[in-house]
Order: structure tokens, then C-alpha cells, then sequence
């Protein structure tokens, strides 16, 4: 079903084209580049220009800080809640290798 208003966003879009809205833009006769997933190209470029990482990277980059912080302290009670928060850590990267 088309968008209830797409005769007009068509005829904005002619009425653009006429006036040379579209003429002279950047990369402007070239072909598009390669897109390796089409139909999230949109959701996948609106995350990167956010800085969203995928959940694997950002639960790694987690456990990196805890394995530093881990070498960081001597406190054993601190060092077993560290460990056992490596470990939660480690199984939730598993789970989201295996789910991609």
C-alpha cells in the first residue's frame, strides 16, 4: 500500500528536480557505493553516525575494563565479585556470537 501522501512528496520532488535543487550535488554522476545489507542500509547508517557498536563489542569493551580493573586490585572480596562478573560477562558475549 503506498503512503497516503505520495503524490505529493512526488510532485515536491519533480517541482525540486525543475527548479535544479538536485543538480551539482556531491558524487553527483557516480555509483553508489557497495551495501553489503540493503534493506537495514538505513538503520545501519543512522548507528554508526550514533556511535552504536554492536552488542559483542560493547559487552568486550566491558570486559576489558573489568580484566583491568581485575589486575588493578588485591581486595579479594572485590576480585571474586569481579571474576563472577567476568564470567556473567563472557557467557552474554557467547550468547550473542551464537545468536548473530
Amino acid at each position: 500500500m503506498d503512503h497516503p501522501l505520495i503524490d505529493l512528496i512526488n510532485a515536491r520532488i519533480r517541482k525540486a528536480e525543475e527548479q535544479g535543487a538536485f543538480d551539482n550535488l556531491p558524487g553527483s554522476g557516480k555509483p553508489l557505493p557497495d551495501c553489503d545489507d540493503p534493506e537495514n542500509a538505513v538503520l545501519n547508517r543512522i548507528m554508526k553516525d550514533n556511535g552504536a557498536v554492536p552488542e559483542v563489542v560493547s559487552l568486550s569493551r566491558e570486559l576489558a575494563k573489568l580484566r583491568e580493573e581485575l589486575r588493578e586490585t588485591g581486595d579479594r572480596s572485590a576480585r571474586k565479585r569481579i571474576i563472577q562478573d567476568m564470567s556473567l560477562l563472557e557467557a552474554r558475549i557467547e550468547i550473542a556470537r551464537k545468536s548473530r
